[in-house]
């Protein structure tokens, strides 16, 4: 399964799941909630989670680094400011807050396994190799960083 470590971009991954969300929601058991309630509920969680995302791409472009997930061993700096403070990944975790958005938002219970599909796929080909490249790139601080900050949240 290694060959599919850092090939899907993770905006990728969370769109194609979105979409597998969408299909299933038909399926029993539907939850009828009025379109109303499922969007005063999931629209502050979807903007969180856009918040956050951005927060992390501003992060990066500050420290002048790759915001590109498909290679990280091109990171200039490692950023430990701002929202990577409190998150290793802000960026995938804004995305996750996105899908569990879109989840109540299609008020379906098949539709909540999207973000832990999301979660183990990220954890698995994009985090884990991450951490791998910039454990060798970054070393010893990279490991006080991995130490001090949760990988989600």
């Amino acid at each position: 399964m290694q060959a599919l470590e850092l090939k899907i971009p993770p905006p990728a991954v969370a769109v194609v799941i979105a979409a597998g969300m969408w299909l299933v929601a038909t399926l029993p058991p539907v939850v009828a909630l009025p379109q109303s309630l499922r969007t005063f509920a999931a629209l502050p969680v979807a903007v969180a989670g856009i918040c956050l995302t951005f927060a992390g791409v501003l992060s990066f472009r500050q420290a002048h680094t790759t915001m590109n997930p498909m290679q990280p061993q091109a990171a200039a700096a490692l950023v430990r400011s701002g929202v990577y403070r409190m998150s290793r990944n802000p960026m995938y975790l804004g995305l996750l807050l996105v899908l569990l958005a879109w989840t109540a938002f299609l008020s379906t219970l098949w539709a909540a396994l999207g973000p832990l599909v999301y979660v183990l796929y990220i954890n698995r080909f994009q985090i884990a190799p991450e951490e791998r490249i910039l454990s060798a790139k970054f070393g010893a601080s990279y490991s006080e960083y991995k130490a001090s900050v949760r990988q989600w949240l």
